[in-house]
């Protein structure tokens, strides 16, 4: 759920919508009353795009829970005045792809004949067979067929659907899109009056999620009311949303301070405290996504080439999380900041990359030198493209003495200086080694050319 309605009231059915979960209540009646998403859904945006069309097509929605995947999928149902068939994947098995068969043949078989989407909420939960079950009716166009994920589809929907769908990647909601929903909620009466400092508290609580903020909003409205509560301060919103809020705000200083301490820690070589930090963060309701980039780039940024398989094991540490969720896929987490913390250091890729990004900046766009240069055409052979180009496979240890590979009258920038630790002490040997031959033969070729 991202988008509400900005005129919910509008609706002949808003009488009984009363007694729905305000979520529910709260759901776009129309494209244009959704809030987020504009990078698909703004004007000249794909999304909006294909709506604009008149023409449904299968794709596929990728996104963290409660961010209008099903809204967008229902939207698209009425923009193109067709059956709407839900399947939770979840609770869903091949009857239940059977039975939207027989109704989307029903549907097309009518007197007045109409085009029939089938929406899948959490595909991902679906085996290859169950998805395989799509693609006939997929191919024949019975059904437009629309998926929603929260997990990576490349990883978990079949390559052969995949490759029928378009993938939309929708993003967490903003702090300013969640606090228009919450106006939206408030214009329904659906909760006293708030404080701002808990409007800031309730907006961080929600991360992004238009689904947990309105449930959250209902369990306030209903704890206000049997309190007989004119007003929710964020002291008291404290005390509602229980311990884990208490401990943890994501959205304030306490955050970024502790996952700061997290990095310092590893990248100090203390595992105890590196372990500490990880499960305070933990503990305190940080999504453990969030943590396992953070692993990725101190692996990147603290460790580097010291020791290669450090980057791989914070990929793997988060694959396994994505796989096995809350708690099963923490022991990854754990064991991938500990050896982490305990892996040799070097920020010498992190300065390296720094130092070349600063020299592009300030210095001249330099032509490719021609040696250098693809000659796949003729005339770019008689040009002189790629002439006297020494492949380096043919030379000796596989090495071109000599060769240069920078720009004309550019000067040895030496952006990578490998630090004498882990790996990158046998990374510096063999620099100074080439380095040193490449010297020599460019030693030998001056006093060749001085010689002619």
């Amino acid at each position: 759920m991202s988008a509400l309605s900005a005129n919910p009231s509008a609706s002949p059915a808003a009488a009984p919508r009363m007694h729905q979960p305000l979520a529910e209540r709260l759901r776009p009646r129309r494209l244009a009353d959704v809030i987020g998403q504009q990078h698909v859904l703004g004007p000249g945006m794909p999304l909006r795009l294909a709506f604009e069309s008149g023409r449904p097509h299968s794709c596929i929605f990728w996104g963290p829970p409660g961010v209008g995947k099903t809204t967008i999928a229902r939207l698209m149902a009425e923009a193109f005045d067709a059956q709407f068939i839900s399947i939770s994947a979840v609770l869903g098995g091949v009857k239940d792809i059977r039975d939207a068969v027989q109704q989307a043949e029903a549907a097309r078989a009518g007197l007045l004949p109409r085009a029939t989407i089938v929406f899948v909420d959490e595909v991902h939960r679906f085996n290859k067979s169950q998805q395989d079950a799509f693609l006939p009716h997929v191919e024949s166009g019975l059904f437009t067929f629309i998926g929603a994920t929260t997990e990576n589809p490349s990883f978990e929907v079949n390559s052969a659907l995949l490759s029928r769908a378009t993938v939309y990647v929708l993003q967490p909601l903003t702090p300013a899109d969640l606090k228009q929903i919450l106006a939206l909620a408030q214009a329904q009466q659906a909760l006293p009056a708030i404080e701002e400092e808990a409007i800031e508290r309730l907006v961080a609580y929600a991360d992004g999620d238009a689904r947990r903020l309105l449930n959250t909003v209902e369990t306030l409205a209903i704890a206000a009311a049997q309190e007989q509560r004119a007003q929710i301060t964020d002291a008291w919103l404290l005390q509602v949303l229980g311990q884990q809020l208490r401990r943890y705000d994501k959205g304030g200083e306490q955050f970024y301070d502790t996952i700061s301490a997290l990095h310092k820690a590893v990248r100090g070589s203390d595992p105890d405290a590196a372990l500490y930090w990880l499960v305070r963060m933990l503990d305190g309701g940080v999504d453990p996504r969030y943590i396992a980039r953070r692993m990725v780039r101190m692996a990147s940024e603290d460790i580097g080439l010291a020791d290669p398989r450090a980057l791989r094991l914070a990929l793997d540490a988060a694959e396994v999380y994505e796989r096995l969720g809350s708690p099963e896929g923490e022991l990854a987490l754990a064991e991938c900041v500990l050896y982490l913390a305990v892996a040799p250091k070097s920020n010498a890729v992190y300065r390296a990359y720094n130092a070349a990004r600063a020299w592009v900046q300030k210095d001249g766009t330099r032509p490719v030198p021609l040696h250098l240069r693809n000659a796949p055409t003729k005339l770019m052979k008689q040009l002189d493209y790629g002439k006297d180009y020494r492949y380096a496979h043919d030379e000796e240890d596989a090495f071109a003495a000599g060769e240069r590979y920078l720009p004309e009258g550019m000067p040895e920038p030496h952006f990578y200086a490998p630090v004498e630790r882990g790996l990158e002490i046998k990374i510096a040997q063999k620099l100074r080694d080439l380095r040193a031959r490449n010297a020599a033969a460019r030693a030998q070729d001056t006093s060749q050319t001085g010689e002619a």
